[in-house]
């Protein structure tokens, strides 16, 4: 009989269809248990001091490797920092990744890694080998999401197979229906460009050139995708090569185990910090404010309980997914993003491997925004996971803030959206290309419980990331950011401590035939992040446009008529005859003109406490070094002042924050006096809701009208193009001119 069931096996196995990803393996962020090699190997080689020397040494290896990639990538996401190399478990469990680089992309890498082992390993038309290479971008794999590309490597040993190395990019272009790898008009998943699989792309040490032509074909810029594709290989050959030195000078079993026991030892100590925390549940709930191609309120709903060893984030009562909206995300990459704030937040001082979340469990709702159907495209997940990790800071600040024990300070929210340009076009080297202004990376960070956040620091994703020279960017591209980098005065989350602040940007196209501009960023109705314990949140952030004319021309003529800040732009319009206007931050791609101004700013993070308890000095030191105005200084923070001497009057200061304060009092009501004025039933019938209202089991999808149980997979969000909704409230205004002109 197990003869008979082995054959039906394997003659299954054979006869599959298509192999899409393991739902066993998508499914599980733990590690996997123990191999034989690990038992062996620990069995033999347990001394800490010595696998701490070891462990040393391949993190040095992961660093080193890091800089190469950084340094040799053509990816502005190399260049700057949105990148990481790292060193994976035989298994395919990440041990340890690189102290610089994000590292929400190397803890996806298990899932590809863990795909090959188990479908690729025996496969007589595939298996392993040293000298092997596989490359991987279907976010459904394990990716972010597409234009992310990882190349893995198995390490060998005396033909043993004992780790694997892999190093990730986010590439960018990558054959979408838009330029750059992000498209915001993609309906479905063809629409997102290449969709690789984990699938072998270089053996014997050498990049198979038909595979990498066939990717070359499949691009905007082919020589970007090969130049990285050897940039990858390199890192990861590197990151071998340390193996095999640590191995040489300590012995196989010290590697073996010192790979295993950072995962092990890593979660015992989550464990241990978890028990300090009270158990108990807190909850936060925040709002997107649009698909990217209309208007809506998409709601991220969150409870995080706390029990024993035990964190759950439940995501429960979340918007539903949208059918043909691409800014759904993958649990496999919220899970990610949430590894990058234990290990960045709440944990920094923790070896980076994917253990911090083996004591963690999740729950969503399926066919919601956070577990949608395969069909549904994820190009643009960072508009619904860049949101859900904010409502996780969020929630875990405040379980940080009531533990006596802390490895870090308690923070609040770190600036979340992407308010970057993308570009596509030719070159003024005649080159076609597609990307993403390294300016992605200079988010504000949220303020701490003992000073204020940071300007433009670095974005949520990754650690010690640049911004990206735009001298550089200029060598490359056609467009010219006439201001980059400069702080927007009163762009700040106003607190007792306050959010760092984000910069300006003002940049026009100047010589290219065919160049255009998108922009895939939310937030400029409903702010992206909350302050904590009584501080603002940031600001809404508009793209403003300059159109009808040619800058550049302007600027020879009568250079002082140009303004260098948004505000000063907008409000004066200096150049005559010109269009102003403001728009959402979610610009589809559209061709540019020659010299017309897009001018958008950085966000901030989220404030810490009430404004009012802010120290005079610090504002005081804010409006001396123009980043607030004298109205935020007064309307508040209610400070005092002359503005010739710029002297606090303090006395005045107490009495005006004492006023605000009695008000507040005047103001106040019980909170069933509150639930009666102000709760209702149901969303209102005019506002595009997504997500539950107050039981988290029934969802909305678009309006009361419109409501079904949580999970409901016959009940899809499909929304109308909205070019065509244009173009019928258009024919619907001039049937009513000719009905009124009979």
């Amino acid at each position: 009989m197990s003869t008979v069931n082995t054959n039906v096996s394997e003659f299954l196995q054979d006869a599959t269809l298509f192999l899409a990803p393991d739902p066993e393996i998508m499914n599980n962020h733990g590690f996997a248990p123990r191999t034989p090699l690990e038992e062996r190997c620990m069995a033999k080689e347990s001394d800490p001091a010595r696998l701490a020397i070891v462990r040393e040494r391949l993190m040095a290896g992961a660093n080193e490797s890091f800089e190469m990639l950084e340094n040799m990538g053509a990816a502005p996401g190399a260049k700057w920092g949105d990148c990481v190399s790292a060193m994976f478990t035989a298994a395919g469990d990440l041990s340890l990744a690189s102290t610089g680089g994000v590292v929400i992309f190397v803890n996806l890498v298990q899932y590809p890694i863990k795909f090959i082992n188990r479908y690729w390993a025996k496969d007589p038309s595939v298996g392993i080998r040293e000298g092997d290479a596989f490359l991987v971008n279907d976010a459904h794999y394990g990716q972010a999401h597409n234009t992310d590309q990882s190349l893995m490597m198995p390490v060998f040993w005396e033909g043993e197979h004992v780790a694997w190395v892999g190093a990730t990019v986010h590439e960018g272009e990558n054959g979408a229906i838009e330029p750059g790898g992000m498209p915001s008009i993609a309906e479905q998943v063809w629409d997102e460009g290449l969709r690789m699989p984990p699938f072998r792309v270089a053996e014997n040490y050498r990049l198979r050139r038909d595979i990498v032509t066939f990717l070359q074909n499949s691009v905007r810029e082919p020589k970007l995708q090969y130049a990285d594709m050897k940039v990858k290989m390199y890192t990861c050959r590197r990151l071998e090569q340390r193996i095999h030195e640590a191995i040489h000078e300590f012995g196989l079993e010290a590697v073996v185990s010192c790979l295993r026991r950072n995962l092990e030892d890593t979660d015992a100590e989550v464990r241990r910090r978890l028990m300090e925390w009270p158990d108990g549940t807190t909850r936060h709930s925040w709002w997107t404010d649009g698909t990217l191609r209309e208007n809506a309120l998409i709601k991220i709903n969150l409870a995080v309980t706390k029990k024993g060893e035990t964190l759950t984030f439940d995501y429960r009562g979340s918007s539903p997914e949208f059918s043909n909206r691409a800014n759904n995300t993958l649990d496999i990459t919220l899970k990610g993003m949430l590894s990058q704030l234990m290990l960045a937040y709440v944990w920094p001082d923790l070896p980076r491997n994917q253990a911090v979340l083996n004591s963690v469990k999740f729950l969503f709702d399926e066919h919601s925004i956070m577990r949608p159907a395969p069909s549904a495209p994820i190009s643009q997940c960072m508009m619904s996971v860049f949101t859900s990790w904010s409502v996780a800071q969020v929630s875990v600040m405040k379980f940080l803030y009531s533990v006596p024990s802390k490895y870090t300070r308690v923070i609040a929210p770190w600036y979340c959206m992407i308010n970057t340009f993308l570009f596509g076009g030719i070159t003024q080297h005649g080159e076609m290309v597609g990307n993403v202004c390294a300016d992605i990376n200079g988010m504000g960070g949220g303020a701490l419980a003992d000073r204020d956040g940071q300007h433009s620091c670095a974005p949520i994703f990754a650690t010690m990331a640049d911004l990206g020279e735009q001298e550089f960017m200029e060598e490359e591209m056609p467009f010219v950011q006439l201001v980059s980098k400069k702080l927007m005065r009163d762009n700040q989350g106003f607190g007792r401590q306050r959010g760092g602040m984000g910069y300006q940007m003002m940049l026009a196209l100047r010589d290219s035939p065919a160049w255009g501009f998108m922009l895939t960023a939310i937030g400029s109705k409903f702010p992206n992040v909350p302050g904590l314990f009584g501080g603002y949140g940031c600001p809404t952030y508009p793209l403003a446009r300059v159109r009808g004319v040619d800058v550049f021309e302007a600027m020879k003529t009568d250079p002082g008529r140009f303004r260098f800040s948004i505000a000063e732009m907008m409000n004066e319009r200096p150049f005559d005859d010109a269009e102003y206007s403001t728009h959402p931050m979610s610009l589809p791609y559209a061709l540019a003109s020659r010299g017309e101004l897009y001018m958008i700013a950085q966000g901030a993070g989220g404030g810490f406490g009430d404004p009012l308890e802010r120290d005079p000095a610090d504002v005081m030191r804010d409006y001396e070094e123009d980043l607030i105005s004298p109205d935020v200084a007064w309307r508040i923070y209610r400070v005092v002042f002359d503005r010739q001497t710029r002297i606090v009057d303090e006395a005045a200061t107490a009495q005006a924050r004492d006023t605000v304060r009695q008000e507040r009092l005047a103001g106040a009501m019980s909170y069933d006096a509150f639930c009666a004025r102000h709760v209702t039933p149901e969303p209102p019938a005019n506002l595009p809701y997504y997500g539950s209202w107050g039981d988290p089991g029934t969802i909305y999808g678009g309006g009361p009208d419109r409501c079904f149980p949580a999970g409901h997979a016959n009940s899809p969000v499909v929304m109308p193009n909205p070019m065509q909704v244009k173009i019928e409230a258009l024919e619907k205004q001039i049937a009513e001119l000719k009905g009124a002109a009979k």
